[in-house]
C-alpha cells in the first residue's frame, strides 16, 4: 500500500510538472500612462528637476538615483550615480534656460516604468558664445521598497527643431 501510494503521488507530481512546463510564460504587460496618472506626474517633475538642474544646482540625483544606477553619456562614455553627483557639483557654470518637452510614461506592472523625452539648454562656451544644447534621452525607474528611483539612463544629444 505504501508503495502505491507513493507511485500515485509521484504521478501526480510529474503531471503537474509536465502541465507547468507546456503553460506559456509571460511578459510583464505594458501600458501607456495617461495624462492624470499621479504616479506618472511625479516622475514627470522628477524628471524636469533632473533637466533643470543644469540651471539650478538643486542636486536631484542624490534622491532619484539609485545606488546601483549607471548612464550613458551623450559621448558615450559610462557614468554611475558617484559620478553624476560629482560632475553635478564640479561645475563651474551654471547653464540658461533650461527646459524639458514632452516626456511619455510606459509602465510595466507596478514597480517599473521607463520615460521617454528630451530637454535643452543654453550652454555657454569659454570663449563666451552661447548656444543651445538638446538631449533626448530614456530613463528607467524601479520602485524598490516603495521608493522610485533611477536604475538606467540613455542620452542623447539631438537637434533642435
Amino acid at each position: 500500500m505504501l508503495r502505491t501510494r507513493f507511485q500515485v503521488t509521484r504521478h501526480a507530481w510529474l503531471l503537474l510538472l509536465a502541465v507547468a512546463c507546456m503553460t506559456p510564460a509571460h511578459a510583464q504587460e505594458g501600458r501607456w500612462a495617461d495624462a492624470k496618472d499621479p504616479t506618472a506626474k511625479m516622475l514627470i517633475d522628477w524628471e524636469r528637476q533632473w533637466a533643470e538642474e543644469a540651471c539650478t544646482h538643486n542636486g536631484i540625483q542624490q534622491t532619484i538615483l539609485a545606488e546601483d544606477f549607471h548612464g550613458t553619456a551623450p559621448d558615450g562614455s559610462l557614468y554611475s550615480k558617484g559620478e553624476s553627483v560629482a560632475m553635478a557639483l564640479a561645475a563651474k557654470s551654471k547653464e540658461e534656460d533650461c527646459v524639458m518637452y514632452d516626456v511619455k510614461v510606459h509602465f510595466f506592472g507596478t514597480s517599473m516604468a521607463v520615460l521617454y523625452g528630451s530637454e535643452s539648454a543654453v550652454r555657454s562656451e569659454p570663449d563666451g558664445r552661447k548656444h543651445r544644447v538638446k538631449l533626448t534621452w530614456t530613463d528607467t525607474w524601479l520602485k524598490r521598497q516603495g521608493k522610485w528611483q533611477i536604475v538606467a539612463a540613455q542620452d542623447m544629444p539631438s537637434e533642435m527643431k
